[in-house]
């Protein structure tokens, strides 16, 4: 068994040594021919082969160096084209620079000639306004100036009745229609009653007014017209000597006459709040010119009394 074992080890050990043995000369054999292969290329290459190995090199870095000159030509165009790009982008920003310095100049400008507007359009309009108040007041003492014209005339045309009044009547006393009036025109007088007018007639000698006829009407009116200040028509009326206190709607006159020629507006005597005293009233129409009213209302009043006739 033994002899076995070792005959068989004997017998693996040697074949294990041949077969390697047989690896390493297949080696050798390899290696051997790979270097007859190369012996056998590069004999088989021989100076023709490296002649054109050469002239492809040459070639190639021929072809590079015209790569490299046409990328260092391109380069160069690039180069020029950024330099004359950058030339313009300056070009342009100087040209920028100018424009906003033009248009920095021109915003003043305008401004300042804004502010030029508005000082004269202000000036403008204060002349504007100066000339609406010269207007107005030029209108005004074109209003003042006639009235002072029909004052002066309306003296003129009264100046014979002044100067009668004078001879035959008392002091502040007008003389027309052959009879002396006294007009409570004075702004210093306060309105009165009928009542109160009537006491301070009597107090002067005389008694309120009767109006009884035409010329009487028309003289008085144009009186209290040409003379009277008053605007608001239910101030500027004048009590006169008429009522109808003792029974509504049967007018006399102090002396107890009853009225038989008579100056009413339209619509009047209408007697809306007790109105029992007859007024008289500056109005255009001198034929419309009376008024019934509440005798306690406080207007203004005419008087009368007989004339003088001892000068």
């Amino acid at each position: 068994m033994e002899d076995r074992e070792n005959s068989s080890g004997t017998f693996g050990g040697g074949f294990n040594r041949l077969i390697s043995q047989d690896e390493v000369s297949a080696d050798d054999n390899t290696l051997d021919s790979n270097q007859e292969k190369q012996q056998v290329s590069m004999s088989m290459m021989g100076p023709r082969s490296s002649l054109n190995h050469y002239k492809v090199l040459t070639g190639s870095l021929a072809v590079l160096a015209v790569i490299l000159l046409a990328a260092d030509i391109g380069l160069g165009v690039y180069y020029y084209k950024l330099t004359d790009g950058f030339h313009l982008v300056t070009d342009i920003n100087s040209e920028l620079a100018k424009l906003h310095a033009s248009y920095n100049t021109a915003i003043q400008k305008r401004d300042e000639a804004k502010k030029e507007l508005e000082k004269a359009t202000s000036e403008h309009q204060v002349m504007k306004w100066e000339l609406e108040h010269q207007s107005i007041t030029c209108k005004t003492s074109e209003k003042e100036a006639d009235k002072l014209q029909t004052d002066v005339v309306t003296l003129r045309s009264h100046l014979p009745m002044l100067k009668e009044g004078c001879r035959h009547c008392s002091a502040g006393w007008t003389y027309t229609t052959s009879r002396c009036y006294y007009f409570a025109f004075s702004s210093t007088l306060i309105r009165r009653t009928w009542q109160d007018a009537r006491d301070f007639c009597r107090k002067q000698g005389g008694d309120l007014a009767v109006i009884d006829s035409r010329e009487k009407n028309l003289a008085l009116t144009e009186l209290i017209r040409a003379y009277n200040k008053e605007k608001a028509m239910f101030q500027s009326g004048f009590w006169i000597g008429l009522r109808d206190v003792d029974e509504e709607g049967n007018w006399r006159w102090l002396d107890g006459t009853p009225l038989t020629v008579s100056f009413w507006n339209t619509g009047e005597p209408n007697n809306q709040g007790n109105e029992d005293c007859a007024a008289t009233y500056p109005r255009d129409n001198p034929f419309f010119s009376w008024n019934d009213a509440p005798c306690s209302h406080h207007l203004k009043w005419i008087c009368e009394m007989a004339p003088r006739f001892n000068n």
